[in-house]
């Protein structure tokens, strides 16, 4: 094969010659420009203007030099920033470090506490590299807010005295026995600036109408801090401000100096506590990403092993050069998502942003009084305690192991407070594991054995006991109200229901993870149950006549309520009484199509009151004045938007939609039956498919499958139009008070995609890992 010489050719407009590749060589690539996109740039903005106040509350909260914040939140916007593994996390001192930090501060002094962060970053470092990101996961979620409630409190109680004007001691305790002296000699002026920052703190973001929404994309943090300095300032008073000393004179890191236990005791907590926060914070931005249509294609689902190197590097950088230790910070990520975010440059950006302030901006920030700082921290330490974490762990039995991780953190430590939360944790976990209660009691006829609690070999004699005492030829509901069974229980129970039916009776299992029954039943029967009705669906309809002795059979509905009151009723009744007495605040209007395929709860994770769903043939809106008597869907519209208030409307279709195939074959001519008058709202959507200039609508991954496919996608397009033309809808986007979504589901791959207005492509929505 002769060599591939690149030749030169003519063109015919001018006397230029361009290069002709051979047939199999690839062309060049591109010369690329870095650009930073305009959302990126103000996103960065917005997290810059709530992480300057706070990296220097966080700072005087620990009792390290205030220069030490912006060194962390440079650290954490650059470093972490350009090789963290989720691009829109913003990293930088946060509140959960408070306590750790300060606690090093007083033991060791600034300079050892730099070399715990550096060390801190080097572990973390380790853990990255041998990827057991996924594993530190693994810890409870009740130890995690608890421990982040006790960080809460302790920093709440120890700005508690700069905010009255005195000094924190350097436990909680020793703060709560003084706080009786500091509550007698009150500073006015501390008090006065430091209630100004709460009030302002509370009231900005509570601002009503379109002036509030304009408000509001000024951080209340900034205006906090802000509106206290310049009152202070105006007012001439005499109070403690920020005082930044020169960079020359900064502290950088030095060797450590101390014990050896307690030093590898700091590093193991600091590496602890920013790590679990960091990789939780990265998981709950996965979350508000995938809740932005078109943006999780765009930014992917984090790498947390990276991510976790990302944050070691951080915590070496901004330990070695005198700053805070470094993690991802919940308020600041969820503003630069909300911000409009695109990419890593946004978080990038800020921390360019804290470089520039903190060399140009130290006579203004030597203006802001220290109350102020202290008010604004003191108000992040409360909601660290969260009322709704609170809520879900009392929902899932384990508040017991919330409070003594609390309290423990509280009152010995945060490393203490974790260790105590998780010997709690293993303990509840075994008890629940080793106590089971199996009753058994008779009701017209039918015996009933439930089974309380994880069923193990422990049970088996017990629950071996129970099952003796029913009749032969009995008929038996085993109801199992638990999520683990063993091999042996397993067993003991699948020999006794083969004994009891051989001897004519039946037997009937009933619980989370039980299938169907077995036993002397008519074979068209059909007995799902609560939890895996829609799994492995196989259900029979009885086409022979009942019989006369078997009132039950053949109807399958009946048997489906009774099914509920015995099962899920009892699971559920407390959720349903407070919904019946706060009444419905749906948050969704959900317009989808009345096929029997759309199980809207399931593909939207969803329960009672999430959702107000309307659901007719082909998921269509009928435009204002084409109603032609039948205004329900315009009804709910208008309920919905102005009397629920409802957030976002979204219109979902779905494959296969037998609607849409009846409009693609409609002639013209055709008898006008009830089903054909309802389909004329669908003809904007076959109007809009066949006309040239307009794009198809289209999914992100692959082709249309044909044309009924494509049709459903335009109807999603064309029916978010007809939305915008009622009123209700039109007043409510004007006011920035509605969103509106569209949405596919592919009913064969269960998978669901969402619409990208701009330029009406469905993008996939992808797995959101939800293990935190």
């Amino acid at each position: 094969m002769s060599a591939c010489v690149p030749t030169r050719a003519t063109d015919s407009n001018a006397n230029r010659t361009k290069r002709v590749h051979p047939p199999h060589s690839p062309p060049p690539p591109p010369h690329r420009r870095f650009r930073i996109a305009g959302a990126d740039v103000s996103a960065s903005i917005a997290v810059f203007l709530i992480a300057l106040p706070l990296s220097l509350g966080i700072a005087l909260a620990t009792g390290a030099p205030l220069q030490a914040g912006l060194v962390a939140a440079a650290a954490g916007g650059l470093v972490a920033g350009l090789l963290g593994g989720c691009p829109l996390q913003v990293s930088g001192p946060a509140a959960g470090l408070t306590v750790v930090t300060a606690d090093l501060i007083h033991r060791y002094g600034w300079r050892t506490t730099c070399a715990v962060t550096v060390l801190a970053g080097l572990a973390q470092l380790a853990l990255g590299c041998v990827r057991v990101a996924r594993t530190a996961l693994a810890v409870s979620p009740a130890i995690v807010h608890g421990m982040l409630a006790g960080i809460g409190v302790t920093i709440a109680v120890a700005q508690l005295h700069i905010v009255l004007g005195g000094t924190p001691q350097s436990s909680v305790l020793a703060n709560l026995r003084a706080l009786p002296a500091q509550l007698a000699d009150l500073h006015p002026a501390d008090v006065a600036m430091s209630a100004l920052t709460l009030a302002l703190l509370l009231l900005w973001p509570r601002v009503p109408g379109r002036l509030g929404r304009l408000m509001r994309k000024i951080p209340a943090a900034l205006v906090a801090v802000a509106g206290a300095t310049l009152t202070a300032s105006l007012a001439g008073l005499s109070l403690a401000k920020v005082d930044l000393p020169s960079w020359s004179s900064h502290a950088l890191a030095g060797l450590p100096d101390g014990p050896v236990l307690g030093i590898a005791a700091a590093v193991l907590t600091t590496t602890l506590v920013c790590s679990v926060q960091s990789l939780l914070g990265a998981v709950a931005v996965d979350k508000l990403v995938a809740g932005r249509p078109g943006l999780s294609a765009r930014v992917g689902r984090s790498d947390l092993n990276r991510e976790l190197l990302g944050q070691g590097a951080a915590n070496i950088v901004s330990g070695a050069l005198g700053g805070l230790p470094v993690a991802g910070v919940a308020v600041r990520s969820s503003a630069n998502v909300q911000a409009g975010a695109v990419s890593r440059n946004s978080t990038m950006l800020h921390g360019v942003l804290v470089v520039i302030a903190a060399l140009l901006m130290v006579p203004a920030l030597e203006l802001i009084p220290l109350a102020s700082l202290a008010a604004l921290v003191m108000a992040v330490g409360i909601q660290m305690v969260s009322l709704h974490h609170i809520r879900t762990v009392t929902r899932h039995r384990e508040v017991l192991v919330y409070a003594v991780t609390t309290l423990g953190v509280v009152f010995l430590g945060v490393l203490e407070g974790v260790l105590l939360g998780v010997t709690v944790a293993v303990a509840v976990a075994l008890n629940r594991l080793a106590h089971t209660r199996i009753t058994h009691d008779e009701k017209e006829g039918v015996h009933h054995v439930h089974v309380r609690g994880q069923l193990t070999f422990l049970a088996v004699p017990r629950l071996s006991r129970t099952l003796h005492l029913v009749p032969q030829g009995a008929h038996v509901v085993v109801e199992l109200d638990g999520s683990f069974m063993d091999h042996a229980a397993y067993e003991s129970l699948q020999d006794w229901q083969n004994a009891h039916t051989a001897r004519g009776g039946s037997a009937e299992l009933t619980g989370r993870r039980t299938g169907v029954s077995a036993g002397a039943t008519s074979p068209e029967a059909c007995r799902c149950h609560p939890w895996t009705p829609w799994r492995e669906h196989r259900c029979e309809r009885p086409r022979s006549t009942p019989r006369s002795g078997d009132p039950t059979s053949g109807h399958q509905l009946a048997r489906g309520i009774s099914a509920f009151q015995r099962n899920t009723a009892p699971l559920v009744r407390g959720e349903l009484a407070r919904l019946a007495r706060e009444g419905q605040q749906p948050s969704q209007l959900f317009l989808t199509c009345a096929d029997s395929r759309l199980v809207t709860s399931m593909i939207t994770s969803s329960g009672p009151g999430d959702l107000f769903v309307v659901r007719n043939v082909g998921n269509l809106v009928p435009q204002p004045g084409e109603e032609s008597g039948d205004d329900s869907v315009a009804a709910a519209i208008e309920y919905a938007v102005d009397v629920l208030r409802v957030r976002s409307i979204t219109v979902c279709g779905h494959s296969g939609c037998g609607a849409m195939q009846a409009l693609l074959n409609s002639r013209p001519g055709e008898a006008r039956s009830p089903l054909r008058r309802w389909l004329r709202h669908g003809r904007p959507s076959l109007e809009r498919m066949a006309d040239d200039n307009r794009p198809w609508a289209r999914l992100a991954t692959r082709a249309p499958a044909d044309a009924v496919e494509q049709l459903c996608l335009t109807n999603v397009v064309q029916q978010l139009e007809h939305l915008r033309g009622h009123e209700s809808v039109a007043r409510a986007l004007r006011e920035g008070a509605l969103e509106l979504h569209g949405m596919y589901f592919h009913v064969g791959e269960a998978q669901a995609y969402l619409l990208s207005e701009e330029d009406e492509l469905f993008d996939r929505v992808g797995v959101v890992d939800v293990s935190a």
